[in-house]
């Protein structure tokens, strides 16, 4: 009887340590987390303004430099052209991540599968894939008659071209709608270089075509009724149409326009429990259609 109670003991010792073992493996999953994303960092980030035909002339055959000139002057390459003076930065090797605003990682999205900001002061946008930055560019949003709104809204439909609802003279490509009724969306248009558009956002043709491919679209149970809203968009912030254009305080101050991960964490938590909450119905009915 000594004998097998003393197997028992060592058979439900070795069970404790196998299942601690386990505990310990799982712990270890729930924490990992993707890759972060190698991104090159210049050595330094200042601004000063240069001439733009002169720039131009000593950069035109550089992209990566070109790129980053057209996103902190917040335009594309047919308004630049068209500028006296260009905010350039001193040291141009970094990737474009470090001359906008949003942070590189936000651990407060860590649960958010895929979600888009579009930030009214600084004019610019950004993609996060669970809380990590994918893409990030400049955008021109409503002018000061027909303002861009602000809040939660998820993406809805898309079409590579479409007209205008406002003006059918606007010929709009790579469209995505976050908003129905109003017909708000974001596309590729010009970009001159400040809140320009009848409340949409606009965007360079590189980008509106990375997020439309990038985005989910809604699905409909019927053409009443939506059964699964796409990725979440939240729009923020105000502009002062009266004042400077904001990156010019990039010269005085190249931190001028930074938008910290507690920003980021304040404007998406009122929206928290609502964007879960659908991106579970998505994966839901996604697992049910299989």
């Amino acid at each position: 009887m000594k004998k097998l109670v003393l197997l028992l003991n060592i058979s439900f010792m070795i069970l404790i340590v196998s299942c601690k073992e386990h505990d310990k493996v799982e712990s270890v999953e729930d924490v990992e987390s993707d890759p972060v994303i190698t991104r090159q960092e210049p050595k330094s980030v200042s601004y000063h303004l240069e001439n733009t035909k002169l720039w131009l002339s000593a950069h035109a055959g550089d992209d990566k430099m070109l790129g980053i000139a057209y996103a902190i002057n917040r335009t594309d390459a047919n308004n630049l052209k068209q500028m006296d003076s260009i905010i350039i930065p001193g040291d141009i090797s970094g990737d474009i991540e470090f001359y906008l605003p949003f942070p590189l990682l936000v651990s407060y999205l860590k649960n958010i599968k895929k979600i888009i900001f579009f930030s009214y002061p600084t004019q610019t946008f950004a993609a996060y894939e669970k809380g990590q930055l994918i893409y990030t560019g400049p955008t021109n949003m409503g002018s000061e008659k027909h303002k861009t709104p602000t809040g939660l809204f998820f993406t809805n439909w898309k079409a590579e071209e479409t007209t205008s609802t406002f003006d059918d003279e606007w010929d709009l490509r790579w469209n995505f709608n976050v908003e129905n009724k109003l017909g708000v969306g974001w596309h590729q248009y010009s970009l001159p270089g400040y809140p320009a558009s009848h409340s949409c956002l606009r965007l360079q043709e590189k980008d509106a075509k990375l997020l439309y491919e990038w985005a989910d679209e809604w699905q409909l149970a019927d053409s009443e009724t939506v059964k699964v809203k796409g990725t979440p968009v939240v729009v923020f912030g105000g502009y002062d149409f009266k004042a400077p254009k904001p990156w010019l305080q990039l010269i005085a101050n190249p931190k001028a326009l930074a938008i910290s991960e507690k920003e980021i964490e304040e404007q998406t938590m009122p929206f928290l429990s609502t964007i879960l909450k659908e991106q579970k119905n998505r994966e839901t009915v996604q697992s049910d259609e299989k």
